[in-house]
């Protein structure tokens, strides 16, 4: 029987700016990334999403970026090794302590936007983002792209790492995600990304953009929250799953019963 995990960026409002409903989608998906300050959430809003994660059995990670509050951590940097590797650390450090205070644990770090895009591939900030989660806790899993270099990267150097999909981003031939600033880079109908999910988990298939058929297997599926349908989408996504016998459970739990084989 199939099984997957379902993600979302949470934790993401900032003072009396509001982001997604956290409530809502917490209640649908199996896994939280959390934000850890730097492209947005704030301390109070942070352990809000922390606490109702925890009681709804959701597991945590850790959603660092790069410190771009203005740009919500989508523009690209260059931040030296020494930047990288400190503020990678600086953050899955702080989640960590609010966590705990949430009665929760950070099980994994999913890099946010820019960052995730550009250590897929870039050699030299994986391994800074290698290095600050393995000085943290080299037991934490490593969320990355589906088919990118960074995940054989990762595992080389010893960190477990899931492999997620994007329900609601359209793919490029190579793999890659469409840049947000094209047309059609967002899937907006919750039918189309329904099936289309379901065809990834139970033939780990995926249509590109440009028609192409490309293999992609992945553990776990993103649905963003910061979107305005976010949970009606998630809430079709599931039920479609759910329907057609896929079970839905956290890829942290899969990773540890696997360990313990």
């Amino acid at each position: 029987m199939a099984s997957i995990d379902l993600n979302s960026d949470l934790g993401e409002s900032f003072g009396p700016w509001s982001m997604g409903d956290d409530t809502a989608m917490l209640a649908i998906v199996t896994s939280a990334n959390i934000a850890c300050g730097f492209h947005a959430g704030d301390p109070a809003s942070i352990l809000t999403a922390l606490r109702e994660a925890a009681r709804r059995g959701v597991s945590v990670g850790a959603h660092i970026g790069y410190r771009d509050l203005v740009g919500f951590g989508r523009r690209n940097m260059d931040p030296s090794s020494a930047e990288l590797v400190g503020d990678t650390i600086y953050q899955i450090g702080a989640l960590q302590g609010l966590a705990k205070a949430a009665g929760t644990a950070v099980r994994y770090v999913k890099p946010h936007g820019a960052l995730y895009n550009t250590i897929a591939s870039d050699t030299r900030q994986a391994d800074d983002v290698i290095a600050g989660i393995r000085a943290v806790d080299p037991s934490l899993i490593l969320m990355a792209l589906a088919g990118a270099p960074i995940v054989e990267q990762a595992r080389a150097a010893g960190l477990s790492v899931v492999c997620e999909a994007f329900a609601d981003r359209a793919y490029n031939a190579d793999g890659s995600l469409v840049n947000r600033r094209l047309p059609g880079a967002v899937i907006h109908d919750a039918d189309v990304v329904a099936n289309r999910m379901l065809r990834m988990v139970t033939e780990h298939r995926i249509t590109a953009v440009d028609g192409t058929e490309i293999d992609l297997e992945a553990q776990s599926i993103c649905i963003h929250g910061d979107t305005p349908s976010a949970v009606a989408l998630a809430r079709t996504v599931r039920a479609k799953l759910v329907a057609s016998g896929v079970v839905l459970k956290p890829f942290a739990e899969t990773v540890r019963d696997e360990a313990n084989v």
